[in-house]
């Protein structure tokens, strides 16, 4: 199985929301992530988060701790995807590839479709004081 490996951006502003991109294309299109991408030969994680957010939102970010690292088979590859605390330190998020963005409360995490590799994440932010339910949970309490 084909192996891919990138980093994500977990962009929090100063009242505690997370910024949410959602996918433009691809087998995916109209699902939610964190914005990243692929780390390149020679990056370290830090490095191509960077370079993605730059090209990616036009902005320059802190990277500060690792959150967590997922490992999550889809059915085309496998996904290794470091996920990284960020704060914007330059500029304004500007979307060049993403539909569409929103600064999500810890409340409303669970208000987009996310990619099923994210949940994962989102998870984890709940042990980190950020509080959402996967929709599957709000099912299953019916």
């Amino acid at each position: 199985m084909k192996q891919i490996e990138v980093s994500a951006a977990i962009i929090r502003d100063a009242q505690n929301r997370i910024f949410a991109t959602q996918r433009g294309g691809g087998d995916w299109k109209d699902w939610w992530e964190f914005p990243g991408g692929k780390i390149e030969p020679g990056e370290t994680p830090q490095q191509a988060l960077r370079r993605e957010i730059r090209e990616e939102l036009d902005a320059e970010i802190t990277v500060g701790e690792l959150l967590h690292t997922v490992e999550w088979d889809y059915p085309k590859f496998h996904l290794t995807m470091h996920c990284f605390l960020c704060t914007v330190e330059r500029g304004t998020l500007t979307l060049l590839e993403h539909e569409a963005a929103r600064w999500l409360a810890p409340t409303d995490l669970a208000s987009v479709q996310w990619l099923p590799a994210d949940w994962e994440v989102i998870e984890v932010l709940k042990t980190h004081g950020t509080t959402a339910s996967h929709p599957q949970e709000e099912e299953e309490k019916s």
